[in-house]
């Protein structure tokens, strides 16, 4: 295996030579009878009011709040002006401020919030930046500060906070698992980073862990079919990963975070501005802004709380290298990349296993080494009073694993390219054309990628697609939203895919939303099944392939009440969506080959989702809680079956209490989840549905900020801790079958093992990890 050590030393040294900013060495004369402005933005709750628009009125000068509220305005004749701030959310801000020569203005402003305030601008409902209130596909947005009131490393551990979504465990050795919406397997769900669909296939099974939090400036989530605009697997929902943009973020920051089972995970970006030879008078405008940002994950602590013999947690190293770039261009235009590079060792099995126990029968466990390589971007190409934008993104996952002595080794491209058309007609059209293909090249060592012979024959998928989008104002409370979308997929052939979204702005706070579409997915045989494959099969496909679809429908109606005192919201969602054509391999029929076909029947996922929140102003004290009941179900031959390792109904909540005097904030987050359908055999001693079981956790975090000496000496440092899984709920011991016999040396045994059970891992529906305290800093320079 690789020694992921060596990678993440050379990251850091890379950083630390990258991190000092290319600044030209231009100069110009400052004004003689010129002054400064310094100042800070701050709400009525005293909370800082980042990317702020800041001006001084009939002149050229301006500024932007940077992360903490800061701005400053340099080189300001004397004289009197009218300062005007204005951000998305809050009332305009004007005052009177005098300058004076060789003097610097310094003040904190206080901008008060307008109804909506919370609302934010979001793009995965429609594939161009719309208000949350205004867009009429139902889009639910979690920002980095929602993130952090129960700190997480990754993107599946901040999952569990979202009502109506839940991070899985599938596997209680390895720790894989998926992200689910509405109850459907995570392989349904398509999971995007900043609108590109490249996480997916392998990636699915591991490659969510590999998503640091740190790297989150927001999570927007569409639930229910987006195939109309995403394609193949967005047919249960979108998550759409917003990784942070370099022209809002610090120049320097540090998030250091552990906790009692030993668990370190330590995350350092840097801005780095790159300037032209040519600097202006006024003020200096990078053509260039970059972001880079690296994690690191280490957990090597063996913890066997429940006595099996298993560590009851993978050990993990995990490096994880981001870096995007915006550049300035005259036109105004946009123009980004970014590259991501993630490199882990994880391994799960008996205590005493070491490398050289890898592939052999004698110590059991699971060794996967994983690389994975993603490069994306966006340009705006320069046409006139056009907004034409091209998309593109590749990644590459080679995952190299021991499965006890079940070798599995597999290599994965994915190519994306897309381009987007958006325009204005008349007062009440806007309109958006696109067209995308997708190339899918699949391979590892396993029968089901070779052919008769035995020689490699790889997998792989062409999907090309056009797709239109017209967003009709019917009124000025009626908005309608047409879509549909035509792809040909080399396997299952012409695929079409409708949508309609419909919203009522019953009044200036009720919003009614109602939505139709379906959702298909162009199945991975390969990449899905892996686990399964052993020995020497033959692979038959038993009739032409039909790609997995659903039709799903939705209606939800939201509410905001708004007092000087309290600020209250709630919405609630109805759902259904019928699955059909789903791709089931058989192994059972013959043990010499794989059978696929269609299932001869339908899947339902249909429930109710509601949520609710409570601010009360003046204290400050933020409630929020949500819940999810729901039915999901197959039916075959005409039997209904509840869907296995899939919940009656869940819940989360928080609740958070600011103590302004001290710079504390007090947060109390959870999760319920109710019976769940287990996988068990017959005879089988454990239950076969799970309890009800919460997941809770508590947090104290105290902000530091010192302005004595100006606002560009005091640098915001946050220290935070607490605890997770407060209630220390585990499953129970005997939850992996026979853990004792994982090579299933002693199956055949009449005595001790009469009905012939067999190692097994999948019984999983909750993490083993206990109990632990968790503490953390982040700090942040400018």
């Amino acid at each position: 295996m690789f020694r992921i050590w060596h990678i993440a030393s050379l990251c850091a040294n890379i950083i630390l030579a990258i991190c000092t900013p290319f600044v030209a060495t231009g100069q110009h004369d400052e004004c003689r009878r010129c002054g400064a402005l310094e100042g800070k933005l701050v709400s009525m709750q005293g909370e800082p009011i980042g990317f702020a628009t800041v001006r001084l009125l009939g002149t050229k000068l301006s500024a932007r709040t940077d992360a903490h509220g800061h701005f400053g305005i340099r080189t300001i004749p004397e004289g009197e002006y009218t300062l005007e701030a204005q951000r998305l959310g809050f009332l305009p801000l004007r005052q009177r401020v005098v300058i004076a020569a060789g003097q610097v203005y310094m003040h904190t402003w206080v901008m008060k919030e307008r109804h909506h305030a919370t609302e934010q601008l979001v793009v995965t409902g429609t594939l161009r930046e719309t208000l949350i209130s205004e867009s009429p596909v139902l889009v639910e947005s979690y920002t980095s500060n929602f993130l952090k009131k129960n700190p997480s490393v990754c993107l599946l551990d901040a999952m569990q906070a979202v009502n109506g979504v839940r991070s899985q465990v599938n596997c209680n050795v390895c720790g894989t698992g998926d992200i689910r919406i509405h109850g459907l397997p995570g392989a349904y769900s398509m999971v995007t980073i900043d609108g590109m669909p490249i996480v997916s296939g392998l990636a699915t099974v591991y490659g969510l862990q590999g998503i640091p939090s740190a790297m989150i400036e927001r999570i927007e989530i569409v639930k229910g079919p987006s195939s109309v605009l995403y394609g193949s697997e967005a047919i249960a929902g979108v998550i759409n990963v917003i990784t942070k943009t370099p022209e809002r973020s610090a120049r320097y920051a540090w998030d250091v975070f552990s906790t009692s089972w030993l668990e370190h995970s330590i995350d350092a970006s840097a801005k780095i501005p790159i300037y032209s030879a040519e600097v202006a008078q006024e003020r200096v405008r990078p053509i260039a802004t970059g972001i880079v940002n690296v994690n690191y994950f280490h957990f090597d602590n063996r913890v066997d709380k429940n006595h099996d013999g298993l560590m009851d947690m993978p050990l993990q190293q995990r490096i994880s290298a981001f870096t995007k770039w915006s550049f300035a261009r005259e036109d105004k235009g946009e123009a980004s990349c970014a590259l991501r590079y993630i490199a882990e060792d994880r391994l799960g099995g008996e205590l005493r296993w070491t490398p050289e126990f890898r592939g052999s029968d004698s110590v059991y466990g699971e060794s996967i080494a994983t690389n994975r390589l993603e490069v994306l971007g966006a340009y705006q190409l320069p046409i006139p009073h056009e907004h034409v934008v091209l998309r593109g993104s590749f990644n590459y996952h080679h995952q190299n694993s021991y499965y006890g002595t079940m070798f599995y080794q597999a290599t994965q491209y994915i190519g994306f390219a897309q381009i987007t058309w958006d325009k204005q007609f008349w007062k009440n059209h806007h309109i958006l054309v696109g067209a995308a293909t997708r190339y899918t090249w699949y391979q590892d060592n396993t029968p089901v990628t070779r052919d008769m012979q035995g020689q490699l024959q790889p997998q792989q998928i062409l999907l090309p697609g056009i797709f239109v989008q017209d967003e009709i104002a019917l009124h000025r409370d009626h908005t309608l939203l047409l879509s549909a979308r035509y792809d040909y997929s080399t396997v299952h052939g012409s695929i079409i895919t409708p949508r309609v979204n419909y919203k009522w702005q019953v009044s200036g706070s009720d919003v009614v939303r109602l939505s139709g579409g379906k959702g298909f997915r162009v199945v991975n045989l390969f990449a899905e099944e892996h686990a399964a494959l052993t020995g020497a099969r033959q692979i038959v496909v038993e009739e032409q392939l039909r790609p997995e679809e659903s039709w799903n429908f939705l209606l939800q109606y939201s509410m905001t009440l708004e007092t000087e005192l309290y600020k209250a919201s709630i919405d609630a969602t109805a759902f259904y969506t019928h699955f059909s054509n789903k791709i089931v391999p058989d192994y059972d029929t013959d043990p010499e080959k794989i059978l696929y076909k269609n299932l001869r029947g339908y899947a339902v996922s249909q429930g109710i989702s509601v949520n609710a929140s409570l601010d009360i102003l003046p204290l400050p004290l933020t409630a929020r809680i949500g819940c999810t009941v729901m039915d999901v179900f197959d039916v075959q031959d005409g039997k209904r079956t509840w869907q296995i390792l899939t919940e009656r109904w869940s819940g989360v909540f928080s609740l958070s209490y600011t103590i302004r005097e001290w710079g504390v904030t007090l947060d109390y987050t959870g999760s319920v989840v109710g019976p769940m359908r287990l996988p068990v055999f017959p005879h089988d001693p454990r239950p076969p549905y799970s309890p009800v079981y919460s997941l809770q956790n508590i947090q104290v975090t105290k902000k530091f900020e010192d302005e004595t000496e100006g606002i560009f000496a005091g640098q915001p440092l946050e220290l935070y801790g607490g605890i997770k899984n407060l209630l220390n709920y585990t499953p129970p011991a005997n939850a992996i079958m026979r853990a004792f016999d994982p090579f299933d040396k002693y199956v055949h045994d009449p005595i001790n093992n009469p009905h012939g059970f067999t190692f097994d891992p999948t019984y999983a529906y909750a993490p083993f990890q206990g109990i632990r305290a968790f503490v953390g800093m982040r700090w942040h320079l400018e």
